[in-house]
């Protein structure tokens, strides 16, 4: 069986017609002063409303305006120096190199090659006023290569003992092996792989922004293992 629906029906009689206007007359009283309250309360908060929605305003403003900084500085990055992915296939291992150090230059890292006979495990080396040392080493490759993980366990050796570095990463033009990733990704070795590399040349996003190296993260990392 259908559920009843509830009929309302018309007072009947004066003494129900009089009942139903008090309670009409009793709830809009009770909105009026309702209404009252809310205009009183918004008398007296109107200082705090105003504040609050200036310095959401200033917020929203100050977001937008490191948005356009941002991709301002990108786009100047990118007019000092853009590297294609085709460029860095096309270099030999001394010009891949040298392509990595004015990256950095260009980043904000002073920055110089020390690659050759000798270098244990780091080719370019570039220290931040902010951001301590970076210590690179580039591996060019064929289209296709791959970087192992022998080449992590080198660059993490090195970096503090020798080099005292805060920071150390492998760029290569190719790719890395699943294990040589997973190594780096615990052991604080960075890694920059074809497509990373494509964002930090040709994109122009900075490398401490591509690796996540704050300023204000823990400097000596590697010192540490001298």
């Amino acid at each position: 069986m259908g559920r009843k629906r509830l009929r309302l029906r018309r007072p009947r009689g004066a003494s129900e017609i009089l009942s139903a206007a008090v309670v009409a007359l009793a709830a809009l009283v009770l909105a009026v002063r309702m209404a009252a309250t809310a205009v009183g309360v918004l008398r007296d908060a109107w200082p705090f409303l105003l504040a609050l929605v200036l310095l959401a305003g200033s917020i929203g403003g100050w977001r937008i305006a490191q948005v356009m900084g941002g991709r301002r500085r990108d786009a100047e990055r990118l007019a000092m120096l853009r590297i294609t992915l085709a460029e860095f296939d096309a270099m030999d291992d001394r010009q891949f190199e040298h392509a990595l150090r004015d990256l950095l230059v260009r980043d904000g890292w002073p920055a110089r090659r020390v690659g050759g006979g000798g270098d244990q495990a780091a080719d370019v080396i570039g220290d931040h006023t902010q951001r301590g040392r970076i210590v690179v080493q580039a591996k060019h490759t064929r289209v296709g290569g791959k970087v192992g993980s022998s080449v992590m366990y080198a660059v993490k050796g090195t970096a503090g003992p020798a080099h005292r570095a805060d920071h150390a990463v492998v760029v290569t033009n190719g790719t890395f092996t699943r294990d040589a990733m997973a190594w780096g990704d615990r052991h604080s070795v960075h890694w920059v792989d074809r497509d990373k590399l494509r964002s930090w040349a040709e994109t122009g996003t900075a490398l401490h922004a591509l690796l996540g190296l704050s300023a204000r993260a823990r400097r000596g990392r590697f010192k540490r293992a001298a």
